[in-house]
């Protein structure tokens, strides 16, 4: 019977001393990690994760997920997860959840990350197409009618100039509840294909405005010099004296 009890004893040291053991390496690969040291991190969480400790398969399905293990990787992500949620792990769990969340929601994922075209930014009241300017009025209702038309388009103008800068950056229009089901490399992949497609919509707009205010200017001049040529003419002409008191 005291046998027994050495052993067992013995056994029970043991466990305890392999705890000890894993949890001074598990502080050792968070410490690794929060000095960015991944591979040395990636090393240490791997051996501890094969041990069976879940917080370690927990940090490694993490790793793989953000691609802080050398790059992104959802198998092996899911697997670790797995591993640490059925041992309890409520984060892996929590993280088992949000992929299924991706899988669901992939098409809204893939939307902001390279399918957005900023069509909404540039529709309703913010489509400004180009007024229609002739070379030259003659007439005083169609200069009326030109010049209202002009200012009609700079007003949209001002203001779909004024929107496109107050949603910059476009990143920040991705919905909260799809930007935390995205991977750090989606995220970025995002970011980048926004800011081109704002950069694209700007650029645009731009050239179209330089078009319509060289059309206007072309219309001004010619316009004004007819205006002047014609009211010099008026001046010009005799005055109808025919008529006179006697």
């Amino acid at each position: 019977m005291k046998k027994n009890t050495k052993v067992l004893y013995g056994v029970l040291l043991g466990l305890l001393l392999a705890g000890s053991v894993h949890a001074g390496e598990l502080e050792d690969a968070k410490a690794l990690f929060e000095q960015k040291k991944y591979p040395e991190a990636l090393k240490l969480y791997t051996k501890l994760a094969n041990a069976g400790n879940p917080e370690a398969q927990q940090h490694l399905g993490q790793m793989y997920w953000y691609g802080e293990a050398g790059a992104v990787d959802e198998a092996k992500a899911q697997l670790w997860f797995q591993k640490a949620a059925g041992k309890g792990n409520k984060v892996a769990a929590a993280s088992l959840d949000i992929m299924k969340q991706r899988g669901e929601r992939r098409a809204e994922i893939d939307h902001w990350v390279s399918r957005y075209d900023g069509a909404d930014l540039k529709s309703g009241k913010f489509h400004c197409p180009a007024p229609r300017i002739p070379a030259i009025s003659k007439q005083t209702a169609e200069i009326e009618r030109v010049s209202n038309a002009i200012a009609k388009w700079q007003d949209c103008y001002n203001g779909f100039v004024n929107n496109l800068n107050a949603v910059s950056p476009l990143s920040e229009r991705i919905p909260a509840d799809i930007a935390k089901l995205m991977n750090a490399s989606e995220l970025e992949r995002a970011k980048k294909h926004l800011a081109q497609v704002q950069e694209n919509i700007s650029q645009e707009a731009k050239v179209g405005a330089k078009l319509v205010l060289a059309d206007v200017g072309v219309w001004r001049s010619a316009t004004e010099a007819y205006v002047g040529e014609h009211n010099a003419i008026i001046q010009k002409m005799p005055k109808d004296d025919s008529v006179r008191t006697k």
